[in-house]
């Protein structure tokens, strides 16, 4: 939940390939300087799951192997992606591209160093997906197929595809387009790589058959989603099921799927075809206005000028908050917040760590769980703090057991059956630890869940749980969905089930991080929250280092969006919509009833309108309520804006600031015009 993972950190030590092999046979260095370096394979391309080995040479200017130099290998982005060790064996976990310093450390005369780059890319084909999926058309009939090869992990492939028919006279398929010729049936084969997808493909006369359109006109709000329904009779009148129209509107501003349901970005009026060859049907829908737009007004601020801060966290009583501190902070701040407009510090907790950057209680609010990292003494793990006087919280326990190199976060959530646990990130391991803390002076660990173990560069992140399912967020694995207890699976604490998982390439998404910072740049599923048929999942995108060379939070440019994936069927889930700040990115959520609240980072604090069903973009469809920029002439970075995140307690938006604490925001009711 904080941008942590923006330090350069070299992935080997200073250990070379060569000079290995030249120190275990006691060859003397020579004395001769280091120019450049030959670095192969020349090709650097390596298949998720798979593997290269980077030879690198110590070259003269007369291009002689000069022996005994040191090498070390240093990852300048991509780690998430990849691994790369101290021998320059690299290894692939998911596509992208891992960018490299190799440095040549001569005993004398200066270091020689190149940079390159490995390309990750998915492994073979699997299967091919084929959309949308067609079983029945009219003879002269046309659909557009998109197909995408698939691999074993999930990953798409850019493969080129090629097209069959079995019955040319039935239906023929030119790049994806399916003609229906004359009546009969037709298997269409499509191929890439290894696999094939084959369909039967039914043709009917087109004689005599209407078509039309239900509902023939409508009125909605612009973002509402409008279904629309193809009704189609052959000449006796009987009812044709099964047929895939072509759906189409005008003008092109939204979106509408295979299915007939349409969203429109903008008020106006819209026309809604669907096709079948020479049979059209139309309809008609009015968009007016969403209108959602509210005020956004600061009730009170709490200042913060020694520490960055980090999460906040609102008691069960309402009355009590605790805010945190990263990037070299050391303490958990108490606030009472009775009085919103005047929040005050009661107390505070100081710990040995560099960043607290996760905090919850325990639902009947007599427990408080914290996360450490960067501790001087590498006693990270979770702290277990005493709540019961809200005001001056008091540490009781820790688990440091196998969670030493750090936990970033944290999610406290109780079942009757199974009582109250911790799901908690391992830094170490990339693995959700599961911590039985039903006595909590006594945490103890009863379960995990890593995902693939041979997996390079895996690393979890964040952890929401809701009836008993665990929506834990995987980075470059993307959002893993596990039975904890729901039963769905068998699944409990102790035995974590997976369901399903929502994968995707979220390098791809943002052409803009990649023109801004070259490849390489941190990105994947940050955080997750589940919410009625929805899960909305953030993903953080940083430079994988700091532009100005140090860790400076106020000077570096988030990107990011808020993905909504439909988990109505939980085993298959899909994205269907998404929302991205102009400016800034995606951090931490909070959704309650129909509306969403999100800390943009330097996008600042953003809220909008999630009501109904789902599709498209949700910031082109007028769903932002409100914006607001907190920032303080007197915080840690005077008058700079990196909203971490916010909570949502009676009707008050506790939203955390970086660079300048706590703000204390309350929507307005919207303006009555009489």
């Amino acid at each position: 939940m904080c941008p942590g993972p923006l330090t350069v950190t070299p992935m080997a030590r200073t250990i070379p390939s060569v000079a290995a092999f030249l120190v275990a046979f006691a060859l003397p260095a020579s004395a001769q300087e280091v120019v450049r370096l030959r670095i192969s394979p020349p090709a650097r391309v390596v298949a998720v799951g798979d593997s290269l080995r980077l030879v690198v040479e110590a070259l003269d200017a007369n291009g002689a192997v000069v022996r005994g130099v040191p090498v070390r290998f240093t990852v300048q982005g991509g780690r998430m992606q990849g691994s790369v060790d101290s021998t320059g064996l690299v290894r692939a976990g998911s596509p992208g591209v891992i960018p490299l310093s190799i440095a040549a450390l001569p005993r004398s005369g200066r270091p020689v160093v190149e940079k390159i780059e490995v390309r990750l890319v998915p492994g073979p084909t699997h299967r091919v997906e084929v959309t949308p999926v067609v079983s029945k058309m009219l003879a002269g009939q046309r659909i557009r197929l998109d197909a995408t090869p698939i691999t074993a992990t999930g990953d798409a492939r850019e493969d080129v595809v090629t097209w069959a028919s079995s019955n040319p006279r039935v239906a023929t398929v030119v790049d994806g387009m399916l003609s229906a010729v004359g009546p009969g049936t037709a298997l269409v084969t499509v191929r890439a790589g290894g696999a094939e997808t084959s369909r039967s493909v039914q043709v009917l006369p087109g004689a005599g058959v209407t078509a039309t359109i239900t509902p023939a006109a409508s009125r909605a709000r612009q973002g509402d989603v409008v279904r629309f329904a193809l009704t189609v009779k052959d000449a006796r009148g009987q009812v044709i099921t099964g047929l895939t129209p072509a759906w189409s509107f005008s003008p092109g501003q939204g979106a509408i799927d295979q299915d007939g349901a349409f969203v429109g970005n903008v008020p106006g009026r819209y026309s809604i075809t669907a096709s079948l060859g020479a049979k059209e049907a139309v309809s008609t829908v009015t968009l007016t206005s969403r209108d959602v737009r509210r005020q956004a007004k600061v009730v009170g601020h709490l200042d913060r000028s020694a520490f960055p801060t980090s999460e906040v966290w609102v008691h069960p009583d309402g009355k009590h908050a605790y805010l945190g501190t990263a990037l070299g902070g050391d303490r958990i701040y108490a606030i009472n917040i009775s009085d919103p407009s005047k929040p005050m510090i009661t107390d505070s907790i100081v710990a040995n760590s560099r960043s607290m950057n996760d905090m919850m209680t325990t639902a009947d609010g007599k427990w408080l769980v914290f996360t450490r990292e960067g501790a001087t003494d590498r006693r990270n793990g979770i702290v277990i703090a005493s709540v019961e006087d809200p005001a001056h919280p008091k540490p009781v326990a820790e688990f440091t057991d196998g969670v030493t190199a750090g936990v970033h976060s944290a999610f406290v959530y109780t079942q009757p059956r199974h009582g109250t646990h911790v799901y908690l990130t391992n830094s170490g391991t990339g693995a959700l630890n599961i911590i039985d803390i039903n006595d909590p002076l006594k945490p103890r660990r009863v379960g995990e869940w890593i995902s693939r173990d041979t997996r390079a560069g895996r690393s979890l992140h964040d952890v929401d749980v809701k009836d008993g399912i665990a929506y834990v967020s995987y980075w470059s694995d993307g959002l893993v969905i596990l039975d904890v207890g729901n039963g769905m699976k068998g699944g409990s604490p102790s035995n974590p089930v997976m369901i399903s998982n929502y994968r995707y390439n979220s390098e791809a998404l943002y052409p803009g991080a990649l023109s801004d910072w070259g490849p390489g740049f941190i990105s994947g599923t940050h955080t997750a929250w589940r919410h009625g048929r929805y899960v909305f999942i953030a993903d953080e995108v940083f430079p994988p280092y700091a532009p100005t060379g140090t860790w400076d939070v106020a000077n570096i440019r988030a990107y990011g969006r808020l993905q909504v994936i439909d988990v109505s069927d939980i085993e298959k889930p899909k994205s269907v919509a998404w929302y991205e700040p102009e400016y800034g990115g995606a951090h931490n959520i909070w959704a309650a009833g129909d509306t969403l609240y999100l800390g943009a980072y330097n996008g600042g604090f953003q809220v909008f309108d999630v009501s109904g069903e789902l599709r498209g973009d949700l910031k082109a469809q007028g769903r932002t309520i409100a914006e607001y920029m907190p920032a303080s002439p007197t915080g840690f970075t005077p008058n700079k804006t990196m909203t971490w995140g916010v909570v949502v307690k009676d009707g008050h938006a506790f939203v955390n600031d970086m660079l300048s604490g706590l703000w204390i925001v309350k929507l307005q009711p919207k303006p009555v015009v009489p």
